[in-house]
């Protein structure tokens, strides 16, 4: 988020987990202002079902901006039933070239059980290598722990949980209130 706009503002840490036929998405609950918590329980995770299609979609950033995306992304998703790369390319190229959406300040991971996109305003949507994901302030702790965690026999909720309990250990920015939905 802009500090300009919003100082000391942080908060959400998101993961995405690809594992044996199943997703799991993760968000934590914590928002933040400077060193003081302002919500610890923010639910940062919805499950979509756009034509009749399970999409779920984890977000970082302004939950007004984010919640004006997941409105787009549902309206694409609807216009393209089942074909989430379809809808999110198309939902990047607006939030790019939009005058207004080009302001707003969030990230998305979106999945359809499949298939794992990261949505950003600068235009990008970006397939995850590893089949792992993450945004958000702690999103760097959290896929580097559950990249690691890949290697054991852990199933997709397991790692995504531990992975988000190691992060919540490390960034003051994310708590262990999690929000979990599963696909597959």
């Amino acid at each position: 988020m802009s500090e300009d706009r919003f100082p000391g503002w942080h908060g959400t840490t998101i993961l995405a987990v690809r594992r044996a036929g199943r997703v799991v998405v993760a968000g934590d609950g914590q928002v933040s202002v400077g060193q003081t918590v302002m919500k610890g329980t923010a639910r940062k995770v919805r499950r979509l079902n756009p034509g009749g299609h399970d999409v779920v979609v984890g977000f970082a950033g302004s939950t007004a901006d984010a919640f004006t995306l997941l409105e787009r992304l549902e309206k694409k998703l609807e216009a393209a039933p089942g074909q989430l790369a379809r809808a999110c390319v198309e939902l990047a190229k607006d939030w790019r070239m939009d005058k207004y959406l080009r302001n707003l300040e969030a990230m998305l991971i979106v999945t359809d059980g499949k298939d794992i996109f990261v949505v950003t305003g600068a235009g990008d949507v970006l397939e995850p290598e590893h089949d792992v994901a993450a945004i958000g302030s702690g999103g760097n702790y959290a896929l580097a722990a559950a990249r690691g965690l890949m290697e054991g026999g852990l199933d997709a909720e397991a790692v995504a949980r531990k992975a988000m309990a190691i992060a919540a250990d490390i960034c003051v920015y994310t708590n262990g209130n999690l929000t979990v939905e599963v696909l597959g």
